[in-house]
């Protein structure tokens, strides 16, 4: 999508123009009077009188229609609106391209840095672009080349995530660059991680969960028996064995699991055979703890916001809290809980009501000690709350 761009009108209703007006982003079904325009038009969104309000583009994803890029009637959305936005966008990184013991992190955060429906994450000099609809999508060679405007790297690769249920679409990923050997070896925090572009939906690593990460190491691991429950690829248990567990427990139900938990640890120079990586339901691995009055010191949970398996269906919005009370079954007295969401439907207050109903049924005393919400490089904007997602509270259980 390239030269002169031709704007569609969208009429907003009336009920939803001041939201509009005061910086939301997001371009919700219901706010557009009449028909919306095909998947890449860029919009001029009007109020019922015709007045101008803002200009944007139809992207459809689970979270509406499309995004609000610009509240300036005399800008245009070209490649120098999209280079514009990644060079404020690398600025606000400086800090993270100087930091030499972390060398993978977020460049550029969908809405918070001006364009919804587009993340692009930096991994030791190659760069991850991840399109959320085919309408963000129409502008992929006009931001690519932006972008080339503005930053050197090793490679590029993307992810396509706008299937009809918002899932990944299976390609080869790779675009522009010299194709790098995997897996790339990237740094966060002085740990090593092998991350991969080229396979799949997953990279290796959620790099929202940095900070957590690092109070688990610097502050809650040492002496304690871990238990990591979802956990994807080890991180968490990673941080924690080089924090000076005594032992880490590793849970996940994907075959997948396994081999790449062994990778991480490996890459940090930690026996692998000294922990345990477990192939296996959480909830199923719950009640066999339980039955044989399995305990731990430290419980980390950091579920999907949906997930199914042969005999459970987990919805945070619906089931977090009974998460919480089979967790502490499983919890030490005085012991710590990690409860970590990403589900946006909810915000922390909802989050924390969830635990203190959790233990309350459980008859037990806890304290929040510590919340974390998004790192720096996820920048968000106050104009979409929703952006800022993450919710994590440390938990000691009394």
């Amino acid at each position: 999508m390239q030269g002169a761009i031709r704007l569609k009108k969208v009429s907003i209703k009336k009920k939803f123009t001041e939201k509009i007006r005061q910086g939301y982003p997001l371009l919700l079904t219901e706010m557009i009077e009449g028909d919306i325009p095909e998947e890449g038009s860029v919009v001029q969104a009007e109020d019922m009188r015709g007045s101008f309000l803002a200009t944007g583009y139809i992207g459809k994803q689970n979270k509406g229609s499309g995004w609000l890029l610009s509240w300036n009637q005399s800008e245009t959305i070209d490649q120098e609106f999209f280079k514009l936005k990644i060079t404020e966008a690398a600025a606000y990184r400086k800090p993270f391209f100087e930091d030499t013991e972390t060398t993978a992190f977020r460049l550029f955060n969908g809405e918070g840095d001006g364009v919804g429906g587009l993340t692009i994450d930096h991994y030791a000099g190659h760069y991850l672009f991840t399109w959320y609809s085919k309408g963000i999508y129409a502008f992929r060679d006009m931001i690519l080349d932006a972008f080339e405007a503005v930053l050197p790297y090793d490679s590029i690769y993307e992810k396509k995530r706008f299937d009809s249920k918002g899932q990944y679409v299976e390609d080869d990923d790779f675009v522009r660059g010299e194709r790098p050997t995997f897996p790339i070896v990237v740094k966060e925090n002085s740990a090593h991680f092998a991350v991969y572009l080229n396979d799949g939906a997953m990279t290796g690593i959620f790099l929202d969960q940095r900070n957590v990460r690092q109070a688990i190491r610097n502050q809650y691991a040492e002496g304690k028996n871990v238990l990591n429950t979802f956990s994807y690829t080890g991180a968490f248990s990673v941080f924690a064995a080089l924090g000076g567990a005594v032992k880490t427990t590793s849970v996940d139900l994907a075959n997948r699991s396994l081999p790449k938990t062994i990778e991480q640890f490996s890459m940090n120079a930690i026996d692998y055979e000294a922990q345990d990586i477990l192939v296996r339901d959480v909830f199923r691995y719950f009640d066999y703890a339980v039955k044989n009055n399995v305990t731990y010191d430290l419980v980390i949970m950091d579920p999907p916001s949906f997930a199914r398996s042969k005999k459970h269906t987990f919805s945070a919005a619906k089931d977090y809290k009974n998460l919480i009370k089979q967790a502490i079954d499983l919890t030490e007295k005085n012991g710590v809980m990690v409860a970590s969401t990403n589900a946006a439907s909810f915000d922390m207050k909802k989050f924390r009501s969830f635990i203190d109903k959790a233990f309350k049924e459980k008859g037990r005393r806890y304290k929040i000690i510590e919340t974390f919400s998004l790192p720096d490089d996820f920048r968000t904007t106050p104009a979409f709350p929703e952006g800022d997602y993450l919710k994590v509270c440390m938990i000691k259980a009394g």
